[in-house]
């Protein structure tokens, strides 16, 4: 009688760029690849199959990518088997194109088409180069949501919903996600009970516009609605989204910040600028006046309420006195945090073709002022906190190893001396110090 051998595990080095909806489709893309016999390994020389998950919402993020690639073109001289693919909004973006730039590419894949990833790599092991960029309907939108491995890990990221329909003019989204497409909820609560079983206590529900979940499907639950349904869900504790547009947040979601102590007490809430008429001209729908009475009325259903946002600099025909408006706007606001950039173009959308392009030495003068004004914000915010008390939900052992690591209800890292047995739990620490990135706090009880 013949043994057979067991064969040995392929490596996958996967490299992850943007946003935490490429994130979580790398979960995916790990579990997809592991019924092919491959194993995420530390670095591209272990690696059969490196797969960039790439981000085009920045040109500099879409540049990053040829970078690599051209990083992995040795590689490829020395191992002809080595297979090399390219998937996420650049794929989806360039298609073919890709293939026919870079040679030594395998295979591309775009944000519709995880689950065609086995085939393409099983086509790429067989010495045939594919690309798969079709958008899925509707009607075969299971394809769009295909469910990560249950990792036992302690916090989750579900995604709830897929696309876009604002077309706000400087983003690229609709044209790399698609349109809106919406879960369905079942679904969505059958994952997180399964996580919840495996071990996750805090699940982050992940779309490009999560207050549109559910309005273009009939008889479906609404946003506010299914943060409920996730609530019910007795082990998981912590409930988190993002991202959320400004001009869509309803009043049910107001209540549910007011209503739902598992809902954490952090938003993020893009407002790209602080003036009228550049806000105008990006087609955000919004003003500065509807964004800060939204935030108002956010904060008085839960008077501690962290907010977080995206600002572009630089937008085109952008002027100083429309700029010192939305340095204004972080005074008003006093951002958390702030994730801010200088506007690039992008292929497709309506503002590459707006007339006013600023220079690229004004734009970085001027997200370097802006980001001087936030870290001294987030700073004056971190130091406010020390001394008090924070609950927090231990994730696991700091970068430095000696401590513990959780988030506060409002989003901030804080590291903790404490035992490894309470990692999973909810504690009460006081914040004793604030640091450049985390506060450093020390253990009071256990919740």
């Amino acid at each position: 009688m013949n043994e057979t051998t067991p064969q040995e595990p392929k490596g996958l080095y996967l490299e992850t760029f943007g946003c935490q909806m490429n994130v979580s489709d790398s979960e995916k893309i790990v579990s997809l690849l592991a019924e092919l016999g491959y194993r995420p390994v530390a670095e591209p020389a272990l690696a059969d199959l490196i797969l960039l998950n790439t981000c085009s919402v920045r040109a500099k993020a879409e540049s990053k990518v040829y970078d690599y690639l051209g990083r992995y073109r040795l590689r490829k001289l020395k191992n002809s088997r080595l297979i090399i693919g390219v998937g996420g909004c650049v794929a989806q973006q360039e298609g073919e194109r890709l293939l026919k730039k870079v040679p030594y590419l395998d295979l591309v894949f775009g944000t519709h088409s995880l689950h065609l990833l086995p085939e393409l790599v099983r086509a790429a092991e067989r010495g045939e180069r594919r690309s798969a960029t079709d958008f899925v309907d509707t009607e075969t939108r299971l394809n769009l949501f295909p469910e990560a491995d249950d990792s036992g890990k302690l916090s989750r990221f579900v995604t709830i919903m897929q696309g876009c329909d604002n077309f706000c003019s400087y983003c690229i989204v609709p044209f790399v996600r698609g349109r809106e497409i919406s879960r369905r909820s079942a679904e969505i609560l059958g994952e997180i009970r399964e996580m919840a079983r495996h071990g996750a206590r805090e699940v982050t529900l992940l779309g490009q516009n999560v207050n549109s979940y559910g309005l273009k499907s009939p008889g479906e639950l609404h946003f506010s609605e299914l943060i409920r349904e996730v609530a019910a869900i007795d082990p998981i504790q912590r409930i988190r989204f993002t991202t959320s547009h400004p001009r869509d947040i309803s009043s049910e979601l107001m209540d549910c910040f007011a209503e739902i102590p598992k809902l954490c007490g952090h938003l993020h809430l893009p407002a790209q600028s602080g003036s009228d008429d550049i806000l105008s001209r990006m087609n955000r729908g919004y003003s500065r006046a509807d964004y800060l009475t939204t935030v108002a009325a956010l904060r008085k259903a839960r008077p501690e309420l962290a907010v977080t946002g995206d600002i572009i600099v630089g937008f085109p025909g952008e002027s100083e006195a429309d700029f010192q408006a939305t340095l204004s706007l972080l005074e008003e606001v006093r951002y958390a945090d702030l994730f801010s950039f200088v506007y690039s173009e992008r292929p497709e959308t309506a503002a590459a073709g707006f007339p006013g392009q600023l220079s690229r030495a004004v734009k970085q003068e001027r997200l370097d002022r802006l980001q001087r004004r936030q870290r001294e914000i987030t700073a004056e915010l971190c130091d406010a906190m020390v001394g008090t008390q924070q609950q927090l939900l231990m994730e696991g052992r700091s970068r430095r190893g000696d401590q513990l690591t959780g988030r506060t209800d409002s989003n901030r890292i804080v590291n903790v001396a404490a035992d490894p047995s309470l990692i999973g739990r909810m504690v009460t620490v006081r914040i004793i110090r604030s640091n450049p990135n985390s506060l450093l706090g020390e253990l009071s009880s256990q919740g």
